[in-house]
């Protein structure tokens, strides 16, 4: 593992100030990067562990902020929150536009090299990202399988990969026939990956709040899923070092 260098960025999205993670690789050249996005319920200790260990490989990666800083454990308090935005494909772009500038202005970032991922909510930016036609080399999304407004998804330039649990009530099969149809459609280059036997947030370590029915923790189905996302980056944006497990997968979710 490398030595990497970690900071918070304060940056105004959707009416709030946005307070972001910063993870770089050692050294000073410039570095292929990945905008990291979280589930519903914010920004916590899981995305940023998940920064520093692609930071550690050699990207450069800001793990972006949701909510203004908070992280909504209330699980009333985030669908007041994440329902109209999933319903509003242009805050999610303002959003996501937010951040990837923030990405851009950094000096060690490659502006030509950029891959988005995320789960659940912060995976539905990217993907609206796409659909805006934003130069993206990749885009992964775990949970967040949300399609757009019809025919924005040819605007997609970059090969999309989606991962899914097979009993995910809230991203239902209906649902997930939906968004490959779309991909499929718009002529994409897609990959959809269902994990059996896998709830909702799947590769979310269980926190210590109430969650959402058909929401749990699958850790074997969490370690391949963060695997299938290394050999995403790894296919799209190369890098020569060795790619390990999902750093996530022990850390507090909600602090």
């Amino acid at each position: 593992m490398t030595t990497i260098a970690t900071r918070t960025v304060e940056y105004p999205a959707d009416g709030l100030t946005m307070i972001g993670h910063l993870a770089l690789p050692a050294g000073v050249d410039r570095r292929p990067a990945v905008l990291l996005g979280p589930e519903g319920t914010g920004l916590s200790d899981v995305e940023r562990r998940r920064a520093d260990a692609l930071a550690e490989l050699g990207y450069v990666v800001l793990a972006f902020d949701l909510h203004g800083g908070r992280y909504l454990g209330d699980p009333e308090e985030m669908l007041a929150r994440c329902l109209p935005l999933l319903d509003d494909p242009d805050r999610m772009r303002d959003i996501g536009h937010a951040a990837l500038d923030v990405l851009r202005a950094e000096p060690r970032t490659d502006p030509h090299r950029i891959a988005a991922v995320g789960y659940g909510t912060g995976g539905a930016v990217g993907l609206e990202l796409g659909r805006a036609g934003v130069d993206l080399r990749a885009i992964g999304t775990v949970n967040g399988l949300i399609t757009g407004r019809p025919g924005e998804a040819a605007r997609i330039r970059c090969p999309v990969w989606a991962g899914v649990g097979s009993e995910d009530p809230i991203m239902s099969p209906a649902q997930r026939d939906a968004f490959t149809a779309e991909m499929q459609a718009a002529g994409v280059d897609w990959r959809l990956v269902v994990y059996g036997g896998a709830l909702h947030a799947f590769h979310h370590p269980t926190v210590d709040h109430t969650v959402r029915p058909g929401v749990g923790y699958h850790p074997r189905h969490a370690r391949r899923a963060w695997r299938d996302i290394l050999d995403l980056l790894a296919e799209c944006l190369p890098l020569t070092e060795d790619l390990g497990h999902d750093p996530g997968e022990h850390a507090d979710a909600g602090h």
